[in-house]
């Protein structure tokens, strides 16, 4: 029977609270995906293949960015420039 040390369960209980705030934060990020894609095909109709290519490369400063710029913005264009 093998024992298991204090600092092997500490390393385990931080191993398992980090896998959990990563999944969060991917969850966060998906979900601010989703949510950009619909406005973005509410305001501008079917979005285009390349567009959702780059939203699915996004990270979360680009979706930020992009949501911000949804309601003022004229065409995808102008959603997707350069900050």
């Amino acid at each position: 029977m093998r024992y298991v040390t204090s600092i092997e369960r500490l390393a385990k209980e931080e191993g398992l609270e980090q896998g959990l705030e990563q999944g969060r934060e991917q969850g966060m990020v998906q979900g601010q995906l989703k949510v950009l894609k619909r406005l973005l095909a509410r305001r501008f109709g079917d979005l285009p293949g390349r567009s959702l290519t780059v939203l699915e490369k996004a990270g979360p400063e680009d979706l930020e960015r992009w949501t911000d710029r949804v309601l003022d913005a004229n065409s995808l264009d102008e959603v997707f420039a350069a900050p």
